[in-house]
């Protein structure tokens, strides 16, 4: 994996956000975003945007183009590569470790990603064997719902969904199937909508903002 685009709040982060692109974009999609989440200053956190590879999609003709995985068919559970989506989170966990290793506590860790990062996001956070401080997906699908289990560190981890009604690329109703899939996991995700299509809303980053401060609140 290349190296991640890294943006920071304030000096010394004591938190770490690493947030996945769509496909077909890049580490730079979300960077813009982060001044505009207006995060208190006594919270320091450090966002990384790390590149997916660039790899022929099937469902695009065989195109080469940013992908965490290949998508074979575009039916409502979306048949994937099970071995890139793997390999992907793979390199997201290693992420996690290099921050834990540079001395940001596990528990101070958010993964998040949006459509095709989302589903790796979940396929990450699950599995990691140290619990972490959350999961958010955005606009996105529980694409390995019927292989991967949440670990005994990660069994009660705080999921957040945030999704368009009328987004025409990863409908709806695959974001509240992910709500289901994950509930009926032992896990208690949050759902929130907007009249939105396949993006990002300015109140949706009000309320992912908000979402992060709940859940990286400094120690008083």
């Amino acid at each position: 994996m290349n190296k991640p685009l890294v943006v920071e709040t304030g000096p010394n982060p004591t938190a770490a956000v690493i947030w996945l692109h769509g496909l077909g974009a890049s580490g730079h999609d979300f960077e813009p975003i982060v001044p505009h989440l207006q995060l208190p200053q006594d919270l320091a956190v450090r966002f990384l945007f790390p590149h997916a590879p660039s790899r022929p999609v099937t469902i695009n003709g065989g195109y080469v183009m940013p992908a965490w995985y290949d998508i074979l068919a575009m039916d409502f559970e979306r048949k994937i590569d099970q071995q890139q989506i793997q390999q992907s989170s793979d390199g997201i966990a290693a992420l996690i470790q290099s921050q834990i290793a540079q001395g940001i506590d596990s528990r101070r860790i958010i993964v998040m990603g949006f459509s095709q990062g989302g589903a790796v996001a979940y396929h990450c956070a699950l599995q990691f064997p140290q619990p972490l401080a959350g999961v958010m997906g955005l606009s996105t699908y529980f694409a390995t719902h019927t292989t991967v289990e949440p670990n005994g560190a990660n069994a009660d981890i705080p999921v957040a969904i945030f999704h368009g009604t009328h987004d025409d690329v990863v409908p709806e109703a695959m974001g509240i199937a992910a709500r289901r899939q994950l509930s009926d996991k032992g896990l208690q995700p949050t759902y929130v909508s907007y009249p939105m299509a396949h993006e990002v809303c300015l109140e949706e980053i009000r309320d992912i903002s908000s979402q992060l401060q709940q859940w990286l609140a400094p120690a008083r």
